[in-house]
């Protein structure tokens, strides 16, 4: 993608921002709001979808249900605690660590070898999305 410098910290920050804003809206309504275009326009769920109740769930402590919903959930929570104080951290010591750790996975991300089972561990979880909505 190869963001001009400085940008991960923006594209994290507000990534993040949205993050936060998107569960305390979720915790405080106690409604299942969709907000996916895949599903609202054909009723099919995306790879995704289940992501914030699954997020939801890991903030309740119940984890398995987490995971039965969609461990992207887990993923998305890592970020969301990980990211602000790793921004925190370098604004403070003046530093780019996560600048450069973001170049680092690119690179790696690039790799056939890594991208392919990636692609697929993504597939597998929207044909177990299909599953659970009955679909397939």
């Amino acid at each position: 993608m190869n963001l001009p410098k400085g940008s991960v910290y923006t594209l994290l920050f507000f990534t993040s921002a949205a993050g936060y804003a998107w569960i305390f809206l979720n915790w405080q309504t106690q409604t299942e709001l969709t907000v996916c275009p895949m599903k609202s326009i054909t009723g099919i769920p995306c790879p995704s979808c289940g992501s914030t109740r699954s997020v939801l769930a890991i903030l309740k402590g119940a984890f398995q249900e987490a995971l039965w919903l969609n461990p992207i959930g887990f993923l998305l929570v890592s970020v969301l605690i990980i990211a602000p104080g790793w921004i925190a951290f370098d604004a403070l010591n003046r530093k780019n660590t996560l600048e450069l750790t973001y170049q680092v996975a690119e690179k790696i991300l690039r790799k056939p070898s890594v991208f392919i089972p990636l692609i697929l561990l993504l597939l597998a979880n929207w044909i177990w999305n299909l599953q659970k909505a009955g679909i397939l």
